[in-house]
């Protein structure tokens, strides 16, 4: 095997210089120097380490997205969006899913520390737990202090670049929209309580009821899943409309209602939120709050990767579609 210490000796120049050359150093080399340097190895058939680069450099060409759920779409297509502009950008990306376990989240930073990836992505909503974002910001750190670059996709709570959806004002003017429509009695699948983007678009939508001066509705908590709203779909009462605060829940509730002969929308109107590209051939056409998934994606890899270490927020609105599964009253 050709070594590194052959190239130096073929080119007449130390191993320090071979090694700035050949393995990524962010020292400059001469112009000759390097030429020299570069013939001999090819001359010799050297092929670079590659962790050796790593290494010298402080990063790869590698980014690491954490997802809570790849069977979701929604963090699907978050993901794939990443994806399509670390590809325009040479860089490689490794998912890891942490199926909603805060300590699978910090765990996999502490990994992706290790391993020197070029940044972090962090995708998903925040539990309101004080300790476990603690905990995870101070992982966090490590890995920033030793150059690393952040950016997630959720609740600003963890001190870096955010892309932050506007939850609780796209559930508000979801709200609005459906009273216009002539609906009063409301029902709303609303995920787990401690998860911060589903009580958000709970809390925005009831907000906005109580403002328009109509009853509260009626509140039903569960998974943030198909299954989740399947089977919250058996709690909404006397509801004429059901806000799903995401749409696979909202697919779920669907499906149960189907199978109990409710017809959506003559007999019960359903809304969701997120706007899945693919769930939009869904009967009834799914009315929902879209989010620009993959665009949300691709602004994080670009904030982790321009970083100027001033932590930025920003906000992504979202746009109330009304489609065939409302109807009004």
């Amino acid at each position: 095997m050709v070594t590194l210490e052959d190239v130096a000796r073929q080119a007449g120049v130390s191993l320090a210089t071979a090694s700035r050359v050949l393995n990524g150093s962010t020292r400059q080399v001469g112009a000759g120097l390097r030429a020299r340097v570069e013939q001999a190895a090819d001359e010799l058939g050297y092929r670079a380490n590659i962790a050796a680069q790593t290494l010298a450099r402080g990063a790869s060409n590698v980014i690491g997205i954490v997802v809570h759920d790849l069977t979701d779409p929604y963090f699907a297509a978050l993901a794939d969006g990443v994806m399509r502009a670390a590809a325009g950008e040479g860089l490689l990306v490794m998912v890891g899913t942490t199926h909603r376990d805060p300590e699978q989240e910090i765990a996999y930073v502490a990994t992706l520390n290790a391993q020197r990836v070029r940044a972090v992505l962090l995708v998903g909503s925040r539990l309101d737990d004080p300790e476990v974002t603690g905990r995870l910001r101070a992982e966090l750190d490590r890995y920033l202090s030793s150059g690393g670059r952040v950016a997630c996709v959720g609740q600003d709570l963890l001190g870096v670049d955010t892309v932050a959806p506007a939850n609780g004002e796209g559930a508000a003017a979801l709200a609005r929209s459906l009273a216009e429509l002539g609906h009063r009695r409301f029902a709303v699948l609303a995920g787990p309580p401690r998860l911060m983007t589903a009580a958000d678009r709970c809390a925005g939508f009831v907000t906005a009821l109580e403002q328009l001066g109509l009853p509260r509705p009626r509140i039903v908590h569960g998974p943030f899943d198909r299954d989740g709203g399947y089977q919250a779909a058996r709690e909404t009462g006397d509801a004429t409309c059901v806000f799903a605060v995401n749409d696979v829940m909202a697919v779920g509730a669907l499906a149960a209602y189907r199978e109990r002969g409710v017809r959506v929308p003559e007999d019960v109107s359903v809304a969701g939120f997120d706007d899945i590209a693919t769930l939009r051939d869904h009967a009834p056409a799914l009315t929902t709050v879209r989010l620009p998934l993959a665009d949300m994606g691709a602004r994080a890899l670009e904030l982790a990767l321009t970083s100027d270490g001033k932590p930025v927020v920003e906000p992504v609105r979202g746009e109330v579609v009304l489609r065939e599964s409302v109807r009004p009253l």
